[in-house]
């Protein structure tokens, strides 16, 4: 597992139950704003959903891309019964997006 990698999957461990981010936040805040991409990579290999809640990753326009574990219903439900707020198939992002707190 690379570095970025194991920074990606510390991040998106942050992001509490009933808010999302998006792959772009969390490869800004893993050091490389333009490694959105790699972020799902990240997210697509993810040995441990339960410390690493991949579901709570979401494209920039709050739609939901592709989940391994169980395809992009299974997540929108997943986020659903966490309280996300949806605007139809997308998440609302403005009520939310929480940034995790990558300061611990």
């Amino acid at each position: 597992m690379t570095a970025f990698t194991n920074k990606v999957y510390g991040i998106v461990a942050q992001i509490p139950a009933g808010k999302v981010a998006t792959y772009g936040d969390v490869a800004r805040l893993a050091g490389n704003p333009g490694a959105s991409r790699a972020v799902g990579m990240a997210m697509s290999h993810n040995q441990d959903t339960a410390r690493v809640p991949c579901h709570r990753v979401v494209g920039s326009d709050g739609s939901m891309h592709g989940y391994a574990f169980g395809g992009v219903v299974t997540k929108r439900e997943m986020l659903a019964r966490e309280g996300v707020a949806m605007a139809g198939d997308r998440v609302d992002l403005s009520q939310s997006r929480g940034q995790p707190d990558v300061s611990a």
